[in-house]
């Protein structure tokens, strides 16, 4: 017997039962009440004693429901005896499974097609709704805020959509498309400005300043205060290149070309060294490499000459050792070092730490740390107060060549 015959047999059962009891009610009313005969159900009436008007099939059934050997799956016998007599009643599921799909599947399919044209219009209206909101988004992402181009959320385009939303999300990043521009435009006027007006006064003070070195007449102190006033400039001159740069939101523009790091360190050390000062520190420059690195000259020279010149700005006597190793500069000091809670810190804008230093703006390090990010420069620092600090910058896309031996 098939699963899907649980369900129906009780059904059957049940109308069986009702289909007995009725006949009964009806024969006891009118003796010659005609037994059922129809397509599905026929009954069979007989004494108890001699049944010959009842098949021999089904002959010497005990009153109750019965399954006999049948062609179909849902065949039920039904027997019941009143008053000597007996009701056989055979119901004959041959068209049981056609009825079932014709009045349980073909309904229920009906009801799923229909959902899913419901689910499908829904779908198709959505979309339709969405569709606008996800070209916007896509506009968004392709934005180019060097040059932003606002007509590409031009809200003319949105005007006649139904969803008031979508045209007032379309006017309003138009707006805000127009707004980014000005500020670019701001931005690049500045930039211009800024190269020029910041960098002539400095030129001259440093023009100035080499004139006055030159009198044979101008005493020591006021050699040294002169020096220091260059130094000065120099170092404002290199910030200002440093935030210049830091100011484009791109490396557009940026020159990029193979970069000697050993020939960098080596200039860097000799432009830092007047920061010495006649301190006894013993200055060395090692390498177990020689190191490539494709970037801007410019950057890579504001990055290590700010770490150089820490070290040599920190550090009273002792050692200063610059390393160009694996993939790696490690700048390592005998210096004042730095306590363990201050570390994180020195990163931040104008932290000059627990023992500030005349010359310095207190924005290096802070310069150091936005170029690392940038340019993907991780910067490591390792200090201990009273012993020193080691700092390294590591480049993971970097060429590396042996050293080139001499005999």
């Amino acid at each position: 017997m098939s699963p899907g015959w649980c369900w129906k047999e009780v059904l059957v059962k049940q109308a069986l039962r009702d289909e007995a009891a009725y006949f009964w009610r009806m024969h006891e009313a009118k003796q010659k009440f005609p037994s059922p005969d129809t397509l599905n159900l026929t009954g069979y009436l007989g004494s108890i004693e001699g049944d010959e008007e009842i098949p021999s099939e089904l002959r010497g059934l005990k009153p109750g429901f019965h399954h006999p050997p049948s062609t179909t799956d849902y065949t039920v016998v039904y027997v019941t005896e009143r008053a000597g007599q007996r009701l056989v009643l055979v119901f004959d599921g041959e068209n049981v499974n056609e009825l079932a799909f014709y009045f349980g599947l073909v309904p229920l399919a009906g009801v799923l097609v229909m959902l899913y044209l419901v689910a499908w219009i829904a779908y198709r209206q959505s979309r339709w709704a969405v569709s606008p909101i996800i070209k916007l988004s896509r506009a968004v992402h392709a934005l180019d805020l060097e040059n932003p181009d606002a007509a590409i959320f031009d809200p003319n385009a949105y005007r006649d959509h139904p969803n008031q939303e979508v045209s007032a999300l379309a006017d309003a990043l138009y707006r805000f498309a127009q707004r980014i521009n000005e500020f670019v435009n701001r931005e690049r006027v500045f930039t211009r400005d800024a190269s020029h007006e910041l960098r002539s006064p400095l030129t001259v003070i440093k023009i100035a300043a080499n004139m006055l070195l030159s009198e044979q007449e101008l005493s020591i102190p006021m050699k040294r205060s002169v020096e220091r006033i260059k130094r000065s400039a120099t170092d404002m001159e290199e910030l200002v290149g440093a935030f210049l740069l830091l100011a484009r939101e791109s490396e557009q523009g940026l020159s990029r070309e193979p970069v000697c790091v050993n020939a960098l360190v080596k200039e860097e050390i000799e432009r830092a060294s007047v920061l010495l000062a006649g301190k006894p520190i013993d200055v060395k420059s090692t390498e177990d490499v020689r190191l490539i690195v494709d970037t801007s000259e410019k950057v890579l020279s504001i990055l290590i000459g700010n770490l150089i010149r820490n070290a040599f700005s920190y550090t009273d006597e002792g050692r200063v050792t610059v390393h160009v190793g694996n993939s790696f500069v490690r700048i390592e000091d005998s210096g004042i070092g730095i306590p363990k809670q201050e570390v994180e810190s020195v990163f931040k804008p104008f932290h000059q730490g627990h023992a500030k230093r005349r010359g310095g703006f207190g924005v290096g390090l802070t310069i150091v740390r936005r170029l690392s990010e940038r340019f993907n420069w991780p910067v490591h620092i390792e200090s201990q107060p009273e012993i020193g600090t080691r700092v390294t910058v590591t480049f993971p896309v970097a060429q590396i060549e042996p050293m080139a031996h001499t005999a």
